[in-house]
């Protein structure tokens, strides 16, 4: 607002303009041990880092979650093997060590990440380390330091060095005050777990950062996230990746969720597909900073009938979670995404059959691999 950039210029010309009359940017800074962020508040970055023609340079932190390693598979595919770095805490497995780039990785450590950031020239970065949901309600502490902390140093390394920032959300950023069916981009949130108030904050700071620092910063709310190629990680929603591992190893599974609990989700492929294209999508084109994606939404019942169709003996009891139960009660049922579709071209390709097809076709072709291999 006019006002607002008038106080702004008034304040930078009485506190940063020296008698020599020389300029000085106003930066955020950290600390004295640490040297200050070179960003003036009225920078842009849209595309500075790199020309239509170059690739991008990616780094993905916490990549060995449910996302990271396909995200790194698709984006070396588009871009190149070794323009996509993939990084965690932990040591990787070999299939993921030996497929491209990977190092070692703290978000906690802000001198470390600088060092990656200016080591290899990174020009984009995708921001998937946190703890989900469930995990986050039984380890607080842990969950604020990573989800939180660590977040403020990935922007603060992004807006010092001109990145295009992708930080997921979550259907777990909306709250029991929320309008839930359907959800739009735009209402009260108020989510009453610390990994949705984490990433309401992270929204709402890579927003901030977008308009004070000129910040290139893309985020999508995420629904439930189904993948085969991944075990369950402590989510909410993973009871929708467990069944099929049940069905297929015992025929036997016990769901934690109440039968008629409806939530959105979307099959991996369509996940990763959409963080692509939101970062790769002209600035111009989005009319926010963060959008609602969605593909389907269903519940344990109606997932439960589309499985047997293909294991009609598959054996199915509730066993309800209170934590998880309460969680989800607190989610969205549906997703309104009409402005990604819009803004940006999202459509999604994978409805709830197709899910449960593809699903079972790659469990099933591993578990053959999988015998085969014992049997030589």
């Amino acid at each position: 607002m006019p006002a607002i950039k008038n106080l702004s210029c008034a304040v930078k010309h009485l506190l940063n303009k020296p008698g020599c009359g020389c300029q000085v940017a106003l930066v955020p800074a950290r600390g004295l041990s640490i040297s200050p962020r070179q960003v003036p508040s009225d920078a842009s970055f849209h595309s500075v880092c790199f020309s239509e023609t170059d690739h991008p340079r990616v780094l993905i932190t916490g990549g060995l979650g449910q996302l990271g390693v396909g995200l790194a598979k698709l984006l070396r595919k588009r871009f190149g093997k070794n323009n996509v770095i993939l990084s965690d805490i932990r040591k990787p497995p070999d299939s993921v060590f030996y497929s491209g780039p990977f190092i070692y990785s703290d978000i906690l450590d802000y001198k470390n990440l600088r060092e990656i950031v200016v080591n290899n020239r990174i020009t984009w970065l995708f921001h998937y380390s946190a703890l989900l949901s469930a995990v986050g309600e039984a380890n607080v502490p842990l969950a604020r330091s990573v989800n939180i902390t660590g977040l403020h140093n990935i922007l603060d390394i992004a807006a010092e060095h001109g990145l295009r920032l992708f930080v997921p959300s979550t259907i777990g950023a909306f709250g029991p005050t929320s309008p839930r069916n359907p959800t739009p981009d735009l209402c009260i949130q108020r989510p009453r777990t610390i990994y949705g108030v984490s990433k309401v904050h992270a929204e709402l700071m890579g927003e901030y950062y977008h308009y004070r620092y000129g910040l290139d910063f893309r985020c999508l709310r995420y629904p439930g996230i189904i993948s085969a190629d991944s075990q369950p990680g402590g989510g909410t929603t993973d009871y929708a990746v467990q069944i099929f591992h049940d069905a297929l190893k015992t025929g036997k599974f016990e769901c934690n969720l109440k039968p008629d609990t409806h939530l959105p989700m979307m099959y991996i492929d369509d996940c990763l597909r959409a963080s692509l294209e939101i970062m790769e999508a002209p600035a111009e084109q989005l009319s926010m900073r963060t959008y609602n994606i969605n593909a389907m939404s269903f519940s344990p019942e109606e997932l439960v009938q589309e499985v047997q169709k293909h294991i009609p003996e598959l054996e199915v009891s509730y066993n309800v979670d209170l934590v998880r139960q309460a969680i989800a009660d607190s989610w969205p049922m549906v997703f309104d995404d009409n402005n990604a579709r819009q803004d940006w071209g999202w459509k999604h390709d994978y409805d709830l059959p197709d899910l449960v097809t593809t699903m079972f076709n790659f469990l099933t072709s591993v578990r053959s691999v999988s015998r085969v291999a014992q049997v030589s």
